[in-house]
């Protein structure tokens, strides 16, 4: 197979395509936090933080203004103490909070559900987040001056089949709606640009494939997924109609496919987004693990699929990826860390690969003929790196790179033997072997 890169043609940005999502802590210590800075991780994005309801502590709403009766204008009215000892951890590591406004997921809703039903007066709902906001930002009841980017108006109200709701939402799709519209205008009409917010974590497009001139499906769905589309649609034609504008700075969507049907639900959603007038904001892949499972998790697959994923949506134009997750505990999509030593697996290091293109800040221009070998390239100053993700079974490459000395590499891979490791390998006469589900790093200087 063959691998080109002109090291001169700049394409455009690398991306954070290496954000994730809650962080990796146990308890309140913040001793793995190190990994995060090491990793140049960009962005934790603060869903599910904590546990089931977020552990009664962290971020969710209840867990902050915990009476919703009490007055929305009074400092007493709010317990930021563990919040605030997340936020000041994660920046005090280098990591911007991207912070979602709302609920933990409720996966026993049917047996019983508490914080998923929608609030009972949206406008004081929106009030309380204009004073979180506010703690955060401006320093309100003995707050800070984080300067926090990113707002997320709930996750997930589309997590169900129909509008009988689901884990994350037991009201109808109108009442998210409309939570939206007086959440967002009213957040925006508080901070202006200082701030962005958007929504709404959708489920995503995993059926796009089902919809591939990006018309929608009737409320009647035959699919889960189907509605998930329909939620979609329905959305953003509510918030973009003169009767219930609101804004929308950024618009955030999961996938836990593959990298090549992800990066197909990734130009549905940009179709989508321009059918209904918002071609120009912010595309986030807020949830992505290609191997949510217990027994692959420490694979060197699971590595190359996490690589391949990030080269992969660079090329698109999403504007960033975070991992689900970074969590320290027994969980199926904990795909960072071992739950046992506490170690990282070998997908950590992928992260860390991604991070040295990231770097260098400029995309080159580079390409694979094997839909099993991703690559990315980028470079600045006399100095470069390729970056080849395989998925599939041992293959030599045939590397044609143009604008950089192929005798001054240094070639890092990440399988079965190595671990972000220097090699010692050197590309003979321009190929070089890639290993079996492997990450490999090819620096120039």
């Amino acid at each position: 197979m063959n691998i080109t890169a002109t090291f001169s043609k700049i394409t455009g940005k690398i991306k954070p395509m290496h954000a994730v999502g809650q962080p990796p802590f146990l308890g309140c210590s913040d001793k793995f936090f190190h990994y995060l800075t090491e990793a140049g991780i960009p962005y934790s994005r603060l869903h599910d933080v904590g546990g089931a309801y977020g552990g009664f502590r962290f971020v969710d709403i209840p867990n902050i203004f915990r009476d919703f009766d009490a007055d929305e204008n009074l400092p007493e009215s709010y317990d930021f103490t563990f919040t605030d000892w997340l936020i000041t951890a994660l920046v005090k590591h280098n990591v911007k909070p991207f912070f979602r406004l709302g609920v933990t997921i409720e996966n026993y809703f049917r047996m019983k559900a508490y914080r998923i039903y929608p609030p009972k007066d949206f406008d004081k709902w929106a009030r309380i987040c204009e004073h979180i906001i506010r703690h955060y930002n401006e320093g309100w009841a003995d707050g800070f001056e984080y300067g926090i980017e990113y707002w997320e108006i709930w996750n997930e109200p589309d997590n169900g089949k129909d509008d009988k709701g689901g884990a994350m939402w037991l009201g109808t799709k109108e009442e998210y709606f409309r939570l939206y519209e007086i959440t967002a205008n009213h957040l925006k009409s508080c901070f202006g640009d200082s701030i962005k917010v958007g929504g709404y974590a959708s489920c995503g497009f995993g059926a796009c494939d089902d919809d591939p001139d990006c018309v929608g499906f009737p409320e009647t769905c035959t699919k889960r997924e189907h509605w998930f589309i329909h939620f979609a649609h329905e959305f953003l034609a509510y918030i973009s109609s003169e009767e219930h504008k609101a804004p929308l700075d950024f618009f955030s969507w999961h996938s836990y496919d593959q990298p090549e049907k992800a990066i197909r639900a990734a130009n549905y959603c940009r179709r989508l987004l321009a059918k209904y007038g918002f071609d120009h904001v912010e595309d986030f892949l807020n949830e992505w693990n290609p191997t949510p499972d217990a027994e692959l998790r420490s694979t060197p697959l699971a590595a190359s699929r996490a690589l391949a994923m990030m080269l992969g949506m660079q090329k698109t134009r999403v504007d960033m990826l975070m991992y689900y997750d970074a969590r320290i505990g027994a969980s199926q999509y904990g795909g960072m860390f071992n739950p046992d030593t506490w170690k990282p697996y070998l997908t950590y290091f992928a992260f860390m690969m991604f991070n040295d293109a990231y770097k260098l800040e400029n995309e080159v221009e580079s390409a694979s003929d094997d839909e099993n070998v991703s690559v990315c390239a980028a470079a600045k100053d006399g100095k470069a790196v390729l970056l080849i993700a395989n998925r599939g079974d041992e293959i030599t490459a045939e590397l044609s790179l143009d604008g950089v000395d192929l005798t001054s590499a240094e070639v890092l891979i990440i399988d079965d033997t190595y671990n972000y490791s220097p090699t010692g390998k050197r590309i003979d006469s321009g190929k070089l072997i890639l290993p079996a589900h492997s990450c490999v790093e090819i620096r120039f200087s």
